[in-house]
């Protein structure tokens, strides 16, 4: 079959056939390590301020300061238990530059806007997961994104996953049921194991969409993608490794005419052909101001 460009966007008509039927698309080493670099230089900040938090309530004795970003907040909570590692948050969504940075990549633009049009706005509910070795927070159940937003006027919100480090099965790379974006937002529930609150669906309804469309397991290398509607159920287990932190970030983009979730916090248009003047700086973004308004 022929793959043709989709005017307007970076992907062609035979990763978007896949992308309307199957819910999700892998895009390989769709960013370079160079363009992760800001991104790991802003979660570096984060670790060390937690390593002196840490070290100033003695609760550790080393910070390993030597320790590279693969490891380091891994063995910063090696001796400790989950509930202290949980006190930072299951996941994190801060404004440092780096996000920005990784945020308004051209190359994760135009591969959005292949899906949805020019008119893109960057959704406000972005995440870094870090998951650590053994911590039980790190597994996340099967879920669709949209039961986090229920009550949303936007559809479709578009999940761009994509690992810091290299995300397999040892780790905690996700696993995707295919086809299930199609379907209404199934119910669900808070988990109960981990305390984080996580949203899960209703067991018998996880057997029943795995029963009809099987579910899949997605290794990708850092810098890689996967794009992802919100009603497609997903999940990742605990990382099993000795010591390689998962890091990941999900970024989500929807059209600039749907609700822009603001009691999530604060989105900014990220791309415009109409309005390019309005498209928010990374000053605009850092002040939470949603366009750049001159």
């Amino acid at each position: 079959m022929e793959t043709l460009t989709v005017p307007g966007g970076s992907l062609t008509q035979e990763q978007r056939e896949h992308y309307d039927s199957q819910g999700y698309l892998v895009l390989p080493n769709l960013v370079s390590l160079e363009e992760l670099q800001p991104i790991k230089d802003s979660l570096s900040e984060k670790v060390e301020s937690i390593a002196q938090e840490l070290s100033e309530r003695g609760l550790i004795q080393d910070l390993h300061e030597d320790a590279p970003f693969e490891t380091r907040l891994g063995l910063l909570f090696s001796e400790l238990t989950d509930r202290e590692f949980n006190k930072y948050g299951r996941s994190w969504r801060e404004r440092r530059p780096g996000f920005y940075d990784l945020m308004s990549n051209p190359r994760i633009l135009d591969a959005v806007e292949s899906l949805i049009g020019p008119e893109i706005f960057s959704n406000p509910v972005y995440n870094v997961r870090p998951k650590v070795p053994k911590v039980a927070v790190g597994a996340v159940p099967w879920h669709q994104d949209k039961s986090y937003w229920p009550d949303a006027n936007s559809n479709p919100v578009i999940t761009v996953w994509i690992p810091i480090v290299d995300a397999d099965a040892e780790n905690g790379c996700l696993q995707i049921c295919p086809g299930t974006h199609r379907k209404r937002v199934l119910s669900y529930h808070a988990e109960q194991r981990t305390g984080t609150q996580y949203t899960e669906i209703d067991e018998e309804l996880i057997e029943a969409a795995i029963a009809e469309n099987g579910s899949v397991q997605v290794p990708v290398t850092a810098g890689s993608a996967i794009l992802f509607n919100d009603r497609c159920l997903h999940m990742s287990t605990v990382n099993q490794s000795k010591e390689r932190i998962r890091w990941s970030v999900d970024l989500r983009y929807q059209p600039t005419d749907q609700d822009p979730m603001r009691s999530h916090g604060a989105g900014f248009l990220a791309r415009s052909h109409i309005y390019p003047e309005r498209i928010a700086t990374k000053e605009d973004w850092l002040a939470e101001r949603p366009e750049h308004l001159g």
